[in-house]
């Protein structure tokens, strides 16, 4: 029965279309809709009582976080590398509900981002809050591009500054602290004096941050060499966060890297310049001794930065990845998530080493204020569909590398948008016509009505799982011998590709590979349901032509496309594609 109404209901939607005044110029491809569905497993065999949520509060591809206070509301910010508008800036009133209210750098002018790998550009922008000028700050750092910036802004949602750059800042990740007395200090990441004495040595280092005139001022001093125990030789010592507390300021820093080594780890002084002593359970936060075959694990877990609520409550954001497999694959990314942690003998406790991260939490004893008409990010199991009759993108979307011509179409009041075909491939260092969404379940589907007639080779539209240049699954239309035809295809892997973190070694020529075609010219009306499925560790990818979809590749190792296989920092981003140089 079900089959039977999937067909009705196909056989319905064509029947209205070819009734409808869509009409699309050559060189052009036209998407209806794109509807998602996303339930994984956990939240299928897990419900929540009342006064709970789930975690993660940001699913999907959402690493990095930083958060920051103004009274009762609260504002997270993500790493956004070099996707454009960069850096989401969400919003809650009771941590538990975010909504996003806009980028922080949705200008050209901010981000000059036309031919980077999509996992350098933005690293790890930290948000804060100067109580002194009412004023939000955001410092990061743009890899392989100028090197660490600030703006400002007097509402979080913007408009943001230009950037404010600092070239007396090296290396990543900056954090500004703002004191009682009205001083700030940024600290960030860097060399130990006398250099690095093992591969990943790193230290912490501190300058004031003259935030009347928006520049450093006086000496840098190092302020912790290496992280925990140097004898231990621990590598990329980076996040660093400054709170004060009891008294005491604490410094907090990842530690062991972004993979299943990462960890948190915590210091404390008198004196804002140090000395700071350890504290003796470092660290506070991982799971990296935690078996692998644990049922529904969270991996990777470091990069905190902290927050005490209105009501006096303490929590840390962040990051960590839900694999599907015992090797630590996930496709989805590095998310946030959240843990209330409690104070014992002056230094926090956030997570015992023998506990997992939970995926179920109480909510805090805070309330939801936002607006009833604005979108709240899901987590859990969820469905959303895109009808792009709003006349602007929401701020879901997101594209590959700065935007300078507006390549997309919306029209108020009406569905649909148009993607202009250009001489840009997916796997190429430009930006090619490719809006995308974060996947965020690993059990999942992406579906769209494609209106669209090839007339070369070349030319292909549809839809596109990307990782990043050298690894994604596409499912679109072209042409083949002269004829239409249906097909599944991918980056052609290349051993020689340096799959490192930041792409230095990839200079964006990748060669494609058809893994399955089907010939609908007979038939072929220049309308098409698309369909791209994973489920079980597995893609599947269909199409729909006459109201019957039919099956043109399954069983596809659907870790192609996790980050363990492709390397980088992202998660996968899904979304909508057209080029006329396939």
């Amino acid at each position: 029965m079900k089959k039977y109404l999937l067909i009705i209901g196909a056989v319905f939607l064509f029947s209205c279309n070819n009734n409808s005044s869509v009409k699309v110029n050559q060189g052009e491809a036209y998407f209806e809709y794109v509807e998602y569905t996303g339930s994984d497993p956990y939240y299928d065999q897990h419900s929540l009582d009342q006064g709970q949520f789930y975690n993660p509060i940001l699913p999907g591809f959402y690493p990095d976080p930083s958060i920051c206070q103004k009274g009762d509301d609260y504002y997270i910010v993500t790493s956004t590398f070099s996707f454009f508008p960069g850096i989401p800036v969400f919003h809650s009133t009771d941590l538990v509900n975010w909504t996003q209210i806009g980028h922080v750098l949705d200008r050209p002018s901010q981000f000059n981002n036309d031919s980077l790998p999509v996992s350098a550009g933005i690293f790890a922008p930290a948000i804060s809050y100067n109580p002194h000028n009412d004023t939000f700050y955001m410092v990061t750092t743009f890899v392989r591009g100028g090197g660490n910036f600030v703006v400002t802004a007097k509402d979080p949602a913007g408009p943001w500054s230009d950037p404010i750059w600092l070239p007396e800042v090296p290396d990543i990740d900056p954090s500004i602290f703002f004191d009682d007395d009205g001083r700030a200090y940024l600290t960030n990441n860097q060399d130990p004096e006398g250099g690095s004495l093992y591969q990943g040595h790193k230290a912490t280092w501190i300058q004031e941050f003259d935030w009347k005139n928006n520049k450093m001022v006086g000496p840098r001093k190092m302020i912790r060499d290496g992280g925990h125990n140097l004898a231990d030789k621990p590598i990329w010592i980076e996040a660093p966060h400054i709170f004060k507390v009891h008294g005491y300021y604490y410094l907090t820093t990842a530690e062991g890297g972004t993979s299943i080594n990462h960890s948190q780890v915590i210091f404390r002084s008198k004196d804002i310049w140090g000395p700071y002593e350890t504290n003796p359970d470092n660290p506070l936060l991982t799971q990296r001794h935690l078996p692998a075959d644990r049922d529904f694990p969270v991996t990777n877990v470091g990069h905190a930065d902290y927050v005490q609520t209105s009501t006096g409550d303490w929590y840390a954001v962040f990051l960590g990845c839900r694999p599907y497999t015992a090797k630590n694959e996930y496709n989805i990314g590095r998310e946030t998530f959240i843990l209330p942690f409690t104070w014992d003998k002056d230094w926090p406790e956030i997570l015992p080493k023998d506990e997992t991260v939970p995926l179920i939490l109480d909510k805090p004893n805070l309330e939801n204020k936002l607006p009833g008409d604005k979108p709240v990010m899901g987590n859990g199991s969820f469905s959303w569909t895109e009808n792009f009759n709003g006349g602007e993108l929401a701020f879901d979307w997101i594209f590959l590398r700065t935007m300078r011509e507006k390549w997309y179409t919306l029209e108020e009041g009406k569905p649909g948008i148009t993607l202009k075909l250009r001489d840009v491939n997916i796997r190429e260092l430009k930006q090619p016509s490719f809006v995308g969404r974060r996947q965020q379940h690993h059990n999942m589907s992406l579906e769209t009505k494609l209106v669209f007639t090839p007339t070369t080779e070349q030319e292909l539209a549809g839809l596109v799982f990307f990782q990043n240049e050298a690894y994604h699954l596409t499912l679109g239309v072209t042409q083949i011998d002269g004829k239409t035809h249906v097909v599944v295809q991918r980056a052609k892997e290349d051993p020689s590709i340096q799959r490192n973190m930041s792409g230095d070694n990839f200079d964006g020529t990748v060669e494609k590979v058809i893994l399955a075609k089907k010939d609908i010219s007979a038939n072929y009306n220049g309308e098409i349901l698309l369909r791209t499925s994973m489920k079980d560790g597995e893609f599947s990818f269909e199409a729909n032509t006459n109201g019957e979809w039919e099956t043109l590749l399954d069983g596809i190792d659907a870790t192609y496309l996790s980050t363990e296989k492709a390397g980088g920092f992202i998660g996968t981003v899904m979304g909508l594609y057209a080029s006329s140089n396939e």
